[in-house]
């Protein structure tokens, strides 16, 4: 009887082992194609100000400036179309699925008409004549419960958000109403600059409606997309046109810290379990200010009507759901920590100003570089002992790169090695023969690997020098997690409250921490993660408000929630 338990038990085991093996992950940014673009003799990569929509049962995905679009299945796996009967070279794009109509609308300076298709799977669309007696710029598509449709638009850093009441043939029937104005002496985070520093207005943009439980909720980003500090907020209403309410916990989509930074310009939709999402902008903004790359996070609203989004660890691994989620009670960060973190490191050459430390630096705006982009150019980290290897996101730098948006044949070629004496290597992914354009190329390995040492060997590069913003090895590492942050401070600054320091005792055994907040003590909804210190400057807050904080500690081994809740100390006279 003994022995039949323990063999059912290695049964289940197994079956338990391959269910979580087939649970499939991915990591931001997306490992999308992001097309290249040429400006002033600079070869830079982008796609942003995403719009997403679903069409039967396919999600499709619009996007700035990218010669096309990508839809897919399972938000896991994107085919991507190019298409010539679009302005699909204009900015900041949208679509709307109606009945079985796509609708799509881009940014121009001119008045341009809409186009419609019946198959957005193919390059089949024709324009809708007659619509619009003014130009727009970052429009969006609404269509409420009952039929009737609304058109949003702005992108300014003086003018409004607007909208109008659309016919069924898409004329407006409204004159256009003021729905979102300005206020950046009130809300901190739409100032524009890294650290919300700057004196001039920032640019409210990327008008999104998302409807629930009967209230409506416009969302809109600041301060600019070249800053990591690039955010959503939410205004909500009783009807589509308002008079909206700002939400004070807004922004609800922010993400400044972390490998890439930035959250703003994107879309809330509902995937088909009905599991709710966001996509949004994320921020390079060193060869060019629209340098730009997607990240997809959970999003929900809360039993109170409160919209939020997922962003702590949100460029760690996280799995995309095949059921329907409770996203706030079920976390879909899969645990894998960062292993790679200034780890020791060294590679077969690096280039001036570029150096290997750059790889392992969680910033993606600092990129290593080998002499040339010859095969055999190889980079290395030395990890922690005990740790086990579950993924690696490969980021390509494209470092004196000169490929352009009609370059072909855009695919690296090289293959991951892993060693536990750093004499005997085994490959544990062999991409030699790769024939895609995967630029943050993530591979979750089919069996995780114990290792001591990870390198990357070069085998062939579209153009330019082998050159990594970073290698991004996750996994587990045996061992403590770090001490709990039971007390820490939080000074609100006494002359402009849109600004509070959070300083805590810092542990040597931390690799980072995430200071969440909000605006109610159960209610700590926004986060903004740090490394190697013991202190943040808060930066985007909103002035005269209450807010609440906790900090998590996080090394290796895994993360330490922080049980202790601070208010602030804005005094009561407020």
């Amino acid at each position: 009887m003994k022995k039949s338990f323990i063999v059912m038990l290695l049964i289940l085991t197994s079956c338990s082992g391959e269910m979580i093996k087939q649970e499939r992950t991915y990591c931001n940014p997306l490992n999308l194609n992001y097309r290249f673009q040429y400006t002033d003799s600079v070869s830079y990569r982008e796609a942003a100000d995403p719009a997403m929509i679903r069409f039967k049962d396919k999600h499709i995905l619009f996007v700035s400036h990218s010669g096309g679009y990508w839809y897919s299945d399972d938000l896991h796996e994107w085919t991507y179309l190019p298409v010539s009967s679009l302005p699909i070279e204009d900015y900041a794009p949208d679509a709307i699925a109606i009945n079985d109509t796509v609708y799509f609308a881009a940014s121009s300076a001119e008045r341009k008409p809409f186009y419609y298709t019946t198959d957005p799977f193919s390059d089949s669309w024709q324009p809708l004549n007659d619509t619009l007696p003014f130009a727009v710029w970052d429009p969006h598509f609404f269509v409420d419960d009952d039929g009737q449709r609304y058109l949003y638009w702005g992108c300014s850093n003086q003018m409004p958000i607007y909208g109008v009441k659309l016919n069924s043939k898409m004329n407006a029937v409204t004159e256009p109403a003021v729905l979102i104005d300005h206020n950046p002496a009130s809300y901190g985070w739409e100032v524009p600059g890294e650290f919300n520093e700057l004196t001039s207005n920032g640019w409210n943009e990327g008008a999104w409606m998302t409807r629930y439980n009967n209230r409506y909720y416009l969302q809109y980003a600041a301060p600019g997309t070249e800053y990591r500090t690039y955010a959503d907020g939410v205004y909500t209403a009783d009807s589509p046109l308002g008079p909206f309410e700002y939400e004070t916990y807004s922004p609800f989509s922010y993400k400044p810290g972390g490998f890439a930074g930035g959250a703003g310009h994107g879309s809330t939709f509902q995937d088909k379990y009905g599991n709710y999402w966001h996509i949004a902008t994320m921020s390079i903004s060193i060869r060019h200010m629209f340098e730009r790359r997607l990240g997809l996070f959970p999003a929900a609203f809360d039993k109170d009507g409160v919209l939020r989004t997922f962003t702590a660890f949100g460029d760690y691994p996280a799995i995309v759901p095949d059921r329907k989620f409770d996203f706030e009670k079920e976390s879909t960060f899969k645990g894998w920590m960062l292993l790679s973190y200034r780890k020791n490191a060294d590679a077969s050459s690096a280039v001036d100003g570029f150096p290997v430390s750059n790889a392992f630096d969680e910033d993606i705006r600092t990129w290593w570089s080998a002499a040339s982009g010859d095969s055999g150019e190889w980079l290395s980290v030395e990890l922690d002992k005990a740790s086990t290897v579950y993924a690696v996101q490969v980021n390509f730098a494209d470092y004196l790169s000169t490929l352009k948006p009609d370059s072909k044949e855009i695919f690296y070629r090289y293959r991951i090695l892993a060693s536990q004496d750093g004499k005997s290597w085994d490959v544990i992914a062999d991409k030699s023969n790769n024939t895609a354009d995967a630029c943050h190329d993530y591979i979750q390995l089919e069996n995780p690997v114990q290792a001591r040492f990870i390198r990357i060997e070069n085998v062939s590069v579209p153009d330019g020098r082998f050159s990594l913003y970073d290698v991004r090895i996750f996994g587990t590492r045996e061992g403590n997690t770090p001490a709990e942050v039971s007390t820490f401070t939080v000074s609100r600054n006494e002359n402009d409250t849109r600004r509070a320091f959070v300083e805590w005792p810092a542990d040597d055994k931390a690799t980072g921490y995430i200071v969440n907040y909000g605006t109610d003590p159960k209610k700590l909804y926004t986060s903004v993660m740090v490394y190697d210190a013991g202190s943040l400057m808060l930066t985007g807050l909103n002035r005269d408000v209450t807010y609440y904080f906790s900090v998590d500690a996080f090394n290796e081994s895994g993360i330490t929630k922080g049980t202790a809740i601070v208010p602030d100390d804005l005094p009561d006279t407020r």
